[in-house]
């Protein structure tokens, strides 16, 4: 997988005190990269943008 293109973003919010974050990356095609904020070379999980839309539309429902 190419991220070389993502550009990351934390959720609006994140608090800046160093908290535990993600970063997400929904400008490459056919994926959304998710990424932890404190280890950006480390491992990222990849979902189709149906299944991430439906996520967060869960995860703001509760």
């Amino acid at each position: 997988m190419d991220l070389t293109g993502a550009q990351w973003r934390k959720s609006t919010k994140s608090g800046s005190n160093g908290g535990d974050c993600v970063e997400v990356a929904d400008n490459l095609a056919g994926i959304v990269a998710v990424r932890d904020s404190k280890d950006p070379s480390g491992p990222v999980l990849a979902f189709d943008p149906e299944t991430w839309r439906s996520f967060v539309g869960f995860a703001k429902r509760h």
